[in-house]
């Protein structure tokens, strides 16, 4: 067994995809998908499904590595704007080497701050630095430092 991908629905994919490829280093893993039918609308429960999008290769995790997967529905339902504490999953995390620099290019890229820059020992673990980030569809990003 091993780990595959995380989701995300997109209201225009191609830019989320773009922010995490310029902010995150992560890759495009063709094909671009462009899926719908019957057996789509099965799997997922939505009628009438057709989506497109694509994977993205994270970072540090070689070409065999789990994926980001962000696509679009042809007719998306509405959400609330994520918070830290609704139940459910939470935020994606980026482990990097500057934290305030990471900030600001995902200011940088339509994204914004969204918690403080925190730095606090963990015991047993080392120094953590880290903050929460919004990406430009109001998803929740973790960007952190170990020391």
């Amino acid at each position: 067994m091993r780990f595959a991908h995380t989701n995300i629905i997109s209201d225009d994919w191609r830019t989320l995809v773009d922010f995490y490829i310029q902010v995150f280093d992560c890759e495009l893993v063709p094909p671009v998908r462009d899926l719908q039918g019957e057996w789509l609308a099965r799997g997922t429960s939505v009628a009438n499904a057709a989506l497109q999008g694509a994977h993205l290769r994270l970072p540090g995790h070689g070409p065999h590595g789990p994926t980001l997967e962000i696509f679009q529905y042809a007719q998306n339902l509405p959400s609330e704007l994520p918070v830290s504490n609704r139940k459910g999953l939470g935020h994606l995390a980026f482990e990097v080497e500057n934290v305030e620099a990471t900030v600001n290019q995902v200011v940088a890229h339509g994204g914004s701050r969204y918690g403080e820059t925190v730095q606090r020992e963990v015991p047993g673990a080392g120094w953590l630095t880290f903050t929460y980030v919004r990406d430009p569809e109001g998803n929740i990003i973790e960007i952190q430092h170990w020391d």
